[in-house]
């Protein structure tokens, strides 16, 4: 009897390991939306683009790109020009924002922006 409520703990333990989710997370005092897992299939010019979201009382307070394989030179375009735009933005106006992609690095920038709307959404319902 004992081994297997043991053995039961053990699978439900590694159940829930599985099932961590580190999409929503807290760094000093505000609330982190890393996109990574919620924007996998989101595709830039050569791949995924994942963005932090740092959240503080309701607000955007920044938007940080992740590690990603776009070109370097034409992705510098897309955190110079189009990642603070959302900041300071309340959730509710951020979500509705209509932001146009970077000329020169559409297809990040479109990847970008529908990452921002993931996070946002994610956040909003969770």
């Amino acid at each position: 009897m004992t081994v297997s409520c043991c053995s039961l703990m053990v699978v439900a333990l590694t159940l829930m390991s599985w099932m961590a989710d580190d999409t929503m997370t807290k760094e000093n005092g505000m609330t982190v939306i890393n996109t990574t897992s919620l924007g996998k299939d989101v595709q830039g010019f050569l791949g995924a683009t994942p963005v932090k979201i740092y959240i503080q009382k309701n607000k955007v307070v920044k938007i940080e790109a992740l590690k990603n394989q776009e070109t370097p030179k034409y992705f510098l375009k897309v955190k110079k020009n189009l990642l603070d735009k959302w900041n300071g933005v309340k959730i509710k106006d951020a979500k509705k924002m209509k932001v146009d992609a970077v000329t020169g690095a559409t297809y990040s920038s479109k990847a970008v922006i529908e990452n921002v709307q993931l996070g946002l959404d994610y956040y909003s319902k969770h």
